[in-house]
């Protein structure tokens, strides 16, 4: 208490005496090395800050279940991935987080706000990239962000430069006055880019940014998501794991609208590595084999994979994680006398991992689109592409 009052009102009491103006800078140099070294407790707190809260997440269309009963947290400062097959849900869920549809159950918390009963406050904490990114194709890009910035009602005063802002890390500086329809799709997927982190909000959410991309231009989308993220929380959805891995610090594994895994890419990774999984050829009955099988107790599942001729059979078995039962397959084939061929031990990889927490949610019923709609095909003319602008060819002259 003493060094607070001196910190704060030294300088007074020194100048009335100047015999304490050696003590008083003594204990103020004290006093800023105590708090310039003192952990922060409170930055350490806001670097973990929940920006978004999902409880309880419901999305029903009639009988079918969107999404079921999701719960997750985003942290700030990190880039998240929501991985899964067509219509797991990613684009549902993303839908909702951008209040573009309305959840049938459970609670959306944009940065402790509620979207559902103040969406216009929630939303000027995002930047949406949808899947198809939605321009103008008759503006030029400085054109359509003006028109953005003012749908997003950043003032005029700091339109210009926040424009600017976008369009150099985005890298379309020199494609300011092009019109948007001449541009290739990896450009027009910048200028969509660029309209989600107008404003700098701290949240942007991008719908399969590479989608349709060549290798090239996926390339470049992921070096602009790292950067991104650097002063951004970024959530993307892919259905690419190697997308995912190569750019995300947190996954989401959906499928049938419910969250199967999540963790970090390395971590999944290392957890589907100890996951024994055997290959093995054998020659005899089918039936007899399956008996044998159904006394594995350390496994996650038996499969046949194919018939072979002269009664072989080829089967791949899973262990649970961490489990080797290859002594336990010996002995149970020695049992049943059934002749072992062949027997070839591998671990699980992610890519094994992620086929088998989603395999078994794929039906028979007709392609929809995240949100519920029917997919129609794309059609169009094509076109070839020469860095950012296409070169249409048309047979009668220009557009």
């Amino acid at each position: 208490v003493l060094w607070h009052l001196m910190y704060r009102y030294g300088r007074s009491v020194a100048k009335a005496c100047p015999p304490l103006t050696g003590l008083w800078a003594t204990n103020r140099f004290i006093l800023m090395t105590e708090f310039r070294n003192r952990p922060c407790t409170e930055k350490s707190r806001k670097e973990k800050r929940a920006l978004i809260t999902v409880t309880g997440l419901c999305k029903k269309y009639g009988n079918y279940t969107a999404l079921d009963h999701l719960n997750f947290t985003i942290e700030e400062n990190k880039v998240y991935g929501f991985l899964g097959p067509n219509g797991a849900g990613k684009t549902t869920t993303m839908n909702i987080l951008t209040g573009y549809l309305q959840a049938t159950e459970g609670t959306v918390l944009i940065d402790d706000i509620d979207i559902r009963k103040k969406p216009e406050a929630a939303k000027r904490k995002i930047g949406y990239l949808p899947e198809n990114p939605p321009l103008y194709l008759d503006m030029t890009v400085r054109e359509y962000l003006e028109f953005a910035a003012g749908l997003k009602k950043i003032r005029k005063k700091e339109r210009q430069d926040a424009i600017l802002k976008a369009t150099q890390l985005m890298g379309l500086g020199e494609y300011s006055h092009v019109l948007i329809r001449k541009l290739s799709k990896g450009y027009k997927q910048r200028v969509g880019m660029a309209q989600a982190i107008l404003g700098n909000p701290p949240i942007i959410i991008l719908d399969e940014p590479t989608v349709g991309l060549d290798p090239k231009q996926i390339m470049e989308i992921r070096d602009l998501i790292h950067r991104l993220g650097k002063k951004h929380t970024v959530i993307l959805s892919s259905h690419i794991l190697s997308e995912i891995q190569a750019v995300c610090d947190e996954v989401l594994i959906l499928s049938a609208g419910k969250i199967v895994a999540q963790d970090t890419p390395e971590h999944l990774e290392k957890n589907a590595g100890t996951t024994q999984k055997i290959s093995l050829l054998i020659k005899g009955s089918a039936d007899i084999a399956s008996v044998a099988f159904e006394k594995l107790k350390e496994t996650e599942r038996v499969t046949l994979v194919e018939e072979l001729q002269k009664g072989r059979l080829r089967y791949e078995i899973v262990a649970k994680s961490g489990c080797d039962i290859r002594e336990d397959v010996s002995c149970l084939m020695t049992e049943h006398q059934i002749p072992i061929l062949e027997i070839t031990e591998s671990k699980e990889t992610l890519e094994d991992a992620f086929l088998r927490l989603t395999e078994h949610k794929i039906d028979d019923e007709p392609e929809k689109e995240d949100d519920g709609t029917e997919k129609e095909e794309d059609s169009g003319t094509e076109k070839k592409e020469d860095g950012g602008i296409e070169q249409e060819q048309a047979d009668g002259g220009e557009e």
